[in-house]
C-alpha cells in the first residue's frame, strides 16, 4: 500500500456503469493501480445491453437486449470525454434527426430545424410549438418564468427545496397543452412522477438543454447495442491502462484498516480479499446504502460525523418501477417512423423506440425477416405494477400511436421490470450524499450521488465518476481531470435583472458562479 512506502497507490471500484468506469479510467491514466469489479457480466451498468439466452435465433441472427433507450445529447460533455477514451472521433455514435413529442389530444411537437443558440431555440420553439397558445402564454406568471433566468447553481438546487416539478409548472401558469413537454422530457426521464421529482432538478435540465448551452436540443444514439460499441471497446481501453477488469463479481463492505490511514480490506464474493488505498462505490442506490452503511469506518472516524452521514445516506431513495418491453414484429412499422417518439396521453406508455432506425443488429433482423424491432417504455408505474395488465395497456398504446402495428404477430420478445434508479425527490438538496465521505479515502460517485452542476442522469454519473477520481488523485498527490459543465449561472443578464425587479428576494441567497461554460 501507498502508506507503506509503495509509490504506486491501489484503489478498487465497486461498479462498472458509467461512474465506475469514468472513476477507473481517470485513476488509471494518472498511474494508479486499479481493480474494478462488477456483478454482471457486461460493463455498462444500467446502460448495459447483454445477448439473449439463445444467441441466435434460427436464421443465425444474434439478438440483444438492454434496460432501454438512452439518447446521448450533446451537452453530456464528460460522459463524451470518457467514450472519446476508446474511441476518439465518437464513431459509434449516430445523430437523431429529430424526436417528436406527441400528446394522445393530437398535440405534437418536434426540435427539428430549431436555431442552436439560446434564447433563439426557445423562442423558436414557443412561436413553432401547437402546444404554446398565445391566450396561455397570456397567462403565465412572468416573474416566475423569469427563475428559469435567474439561476446560479449549485445555489438553486437548495433554492427549490420542498417543492415538486408539477408544484413549480402550478404556480408559473404553464399553459396546459404545454405541460407533458415539461412533464415528460425531464421528470420521466429521470423515471420519475411529477408530483415526486425535484423541482430544482427540473429547472436544471431546463437550464442544461434550453437556456444554458448551444449544443442544441438534439441528441445521438449508439450505432449498435451498447456493449458492442461503447462498453467492450472502453473495457479493452482501460485494460490497456492497467486495469484489473472482473465481471460477475460483487464486492463486501470494505473495512478500513486501523493503523494504516487510507487502507481498507474488501472482501469478494468469490472468497478473494483486496488490501487497497481507496474504495470507489460506483454502484446503484441500494447497493451503494448497503456497501457504505455496512462498511467499517475504524476507530479514526468520529461518530457523530458518521451517524450524520448514514442517515444522509438511508436518505437515498429509489425511483418507482419501469418497464421496458422490446418486441421483434413479424412486419415492418412504416418507414416514415421517427427512431424515437416521446409519447403523453397514451395510458401508461412513455415512448418508443424503432431500434432498426439505428442499431446494427435489429436493422440486420429487420432485414433478413421483414419485420421491426420496436421497444416501448413506461415509467413511474407505482409499487405493485401488474405485467399482464400493464403489457395490455402497452401495446394498446402502441397500436393507437402506430397503427400499423395491430396486426403484428410477435415472434420474440423480452420484457423487465426494474426499480433500482435514483429518485432525484423534493427532499433538501444539501442533505444529499455527495462524493466525499467522513473517510477521506472512501468515495462515492453515480447518478444519485449529489453534483454541484446541472447535469442529467447519465452525465452526472459521468461527472462524478471524474470527481471521485479527482478526489483520490489529489491525495495520492497527482494531478486531476479537467471536468465540464453548461454555465454555472444565467446567460441573460438583462433577463436577471427583469426578474430581481420583479421579484426583489430572488437571487439572494444565491453563490456566485461563472458565467461562462466551466470546468
Amino acid at each position: 500500500m501507498i502508506g507503506s512506502g509503495d509509490d504506486h497507490p491501489r484503489v478498487l471500484v465497486v461498479g462498472g456503469g458509467i461512474a465506475g468506469l469514468a472513476a477507473a479510467t481517470g485513476l488509471a491514466e494518472r498511474g494508479v493501480q486499479v481493480v474494478l469489479v462488477e456483478r454482471e457480466q457486461q460493463l455498462g451498468g444500467r446502460v448495459r445491453s447483454w445477448p439473449l439466452g439463445d444467441d441466435h435465433d434460427e436464421r443465425g441472427d444474434r439478438r440483444t437486449m438492454s434496460r432501454g433507450f438512452h439518447a446521448f445529447f450533446r451537452q453530456y460533455y464528460n460522459l463524451r470525454a470518457l467514450l472519446r477514451r476508446a474511441d476518439p472521433a465518437l464513431g459509434s455514435l449516430r445523430p437523431v434527426p429529430d424526436y417528436p413529442l406527441v400528446h394522445a389530444d393530437g398535440h405534437r411537437d418536434s426540435f427539428a430545424h430549431l436555431p442552436r443558440t439560446p434564447p433563439l431555440n426557445l423562442a423558436a420553439f414557443v412561436a413553432q410549438s401547437p402546444s404554446f397558445a398565445a391566450r396561455d402564454l397570456a397567462q403565465v406568471d412572468v416573474a416566475a418564468a423569469f427563475e428559469l433566468l435567474d439561476l446560479s447553481f449549485p445555489a438553486t438546487f437548495a433554492a427549490y427545496d420542498g417543492q415538486s416539478a408539477a408544484e413549480f409548472l402550478d404556480r408559473l401558469r404553464f399553459p396546459h397543452a404545454a405541460r407533458h413537454l415539461a412533464l415528460e422530457v425531464f421528470s420521466r426521464s429521470f423515471f420519475a412522477d411529477p408530483d415526486t421529482f425535484s423541482a430544482g432538478e427540473m429547472v436544471a435540465m431546463f437550464h442544461s438543454y434550453f437556456l444554458g448551452s448551444s449544443e442544441g436540443l438534439l441528441f445521438d444514439v449508439p450505432g449498435d447495442d451498447y456493449d458492442s460499441v461503447l462498453w467492450s471497446p472502453l473495457g479493452r481501453h482501460m485494460e490497456g491502462l492497467g486495469v484489473e477488469v472482473r465481471t460477475g463479481v460483487e464486492a463486501a463492505p470494505p473495512t478500513a484498516i486501523d493503523g494504516h490511514p487510507g487502507g481498507f480490506r474488501v472482501g469478494l464474493r468469490s472468497g478473494a480479499d483486496l488490501t487497497v488505498d481507496g474504495v470507489i462505490l460506483a454502484t446503484d442506490p441500494a447497493a451503494t446504502r448497503r456497501l457504505a452503511t455496512e462498511a467499517d469506518l475504524g476507530a479514526a472516524v468520529d461518530p457523530a460525523a458518521a451517524a450524520d452521514w448514514r442517515q444522509r445516506l438511508a436518505g437515498i431513495r429509489t425511483a418507482p418501477d419501469f418497464a421496458v418491453w422490446r418486441l421483434w414484429l413479424d412486419r415492418p412499422v412504416n418507414s416514415d417512423r421517427p427512431a424515437f417518439l416521446g409519447t403523453s396521453g397514451f395510458g401508461p406508455l412513455d415512448n418508443v423506440s424503432v431500434l432498426e432506425r439505428f442499431e446494427g443488429g435489429a436493422r440486420r433482423w429487420s432485414q433478413r425477416h421483414g419485420g421491426s424491432v420496436v421497444e416501448v417504455h413506461a415509467y413511474a408505474l407505482g409499487n405493485d405494477p401488474r405485467p399482464s395488465e400493464l403489457r395490455a395497456a402497452l401495446r394498446a398504446g402502441l397500436q393507437r400511436v402506430y397503427p400499423e402495428t395491430a396486426p403484428a404477430h410477435v415472434i420474440a420478445e423480452e420484457w423487465l421490470i426494474r426499480d433500482d434508479c435514483p429518485l432525484i425527490g423534493t427532499g433538501p438538496w444539501r442533505q444529499r450524499p455527495e462524493v466525499a465521505t467522513p473517510l477521506p479515502r472512501l468515495v462515492l460517485a453515480g447518478d444519485g450521488i449529489r453534483c454541484d452542476f446541472p447535469v442529467a442522469l447519465m452525465e452526472r454519473a459521468a461527472t462524478t465518476g471524474f470527481l471521485a477520481a479527482n478526489a483520490l488523485l489529489t491525495q495520492f498527490g497527482l494531478a486531476g481531470h479537467d471536468v465540464w459543465t453548461v454555465p454555472m449561472q444565467g446567460r441573460h443578464r438583462l433577463a436577471r435583472s427583469l426578474h430581481r425587479l420583479l421579484s426583489p428576494t430572488a437571487g439572494r441567497d444565491r453563490r456566485h458562479a461563472r458565467d461562462r461554460p466551466s470546468r
